[in-house]
């Protein structure tokens, strides 16, 4: 399995501009993930232990451990995601000449498609639980760096619709319990993630504006 934390930013770009299909979207919210939680895990650090923003030094604190979760998970579901959508193709190449081969084949296109759901899945919730922590970010941390947690709900904002998109891609033309279970929990997540990122953005208006 490549190792995407391994890359150089140039060289992960021209791995995801190739005609190749991984890394695809499903990397690039993880990667995107990753630089969230870094950007984060910065403005968390120019907040705990100045005493001017000693009134944020705990949702910095709780900033700084998601953020790293996410910069450190954010490589490892790339990998993760590329390595689900190559299950998904070895799958694909399955033969299809008799009608056992094609039952056989079938169902294993199904299972490896669910399981392909799952990174992308959490590469979407590690999103939102770093999104969570930023309005107390923006509104109690270091004002100087107020851009930089905008910028870090942006990309999480990004990261976890990416991966509830290629979730869903995943998933489409089935229908059994898990997978309508999926589907609701997919568009609960969505709307969670637009309401904290517009409030987070209102945040960073609001104090730009003076």
């Amino acid at each position: 399995m490549t190792n995407f934390g391994d890359m150089s930013i140039n060289e992960f770009s021209s791995a995801l501009s190739s005609d190749k299909p991984t890394p695809g979207g499903g990397s690039a919210s993880a990667v995107a993930l990753s630089q969230a939680g870094a950007l984060a895990s910065m403005v968390a650090n120019l907040t705990i232990g100045r005493e001017r923003y000693q009134s944020g030094w705990e949702a910095a604190e709780s900033a700084l451990e998601i953020g790293t979760k996410a910069m450190k998970n954010g490589h490892l579901l790339a990998d993760q995601d590329a390595a689900g959508y190559d299950a998904v193709m070895v799958a694909f190449r399955m033969p299809k000449d008799t009608e056992e081969e094609r039952k056989v084949r079938k169902l294993a296109i199904k299972n490896a498609s669910i399981n392909a759901a799952n990174p992308p899945m959490k590469i979407a919730e590690l999103s939102l639980e770093l999104l969570r922590t930023l309005p107390s970010l923006a509104t109690f941390g270091n004002s100087n760096a107020i851009t930089d947690v905008g910028v870090s709900a942006l990309l999480s904002s990004a990261a976890c619709k990416g991966g509830l998109f290629n979730a869903e891609i995943n998933i489409v033309g089935m229908e059994n319990q898990i997978v309508n279970d999926l589907r609701k929990e997919i568009s609960s997540m969505r709307e969670e993630c637009s309401k904290i990122a517009r409030e987070v953005m209102h945040l960073v208006h609001e104090s730009l504006s003076g």
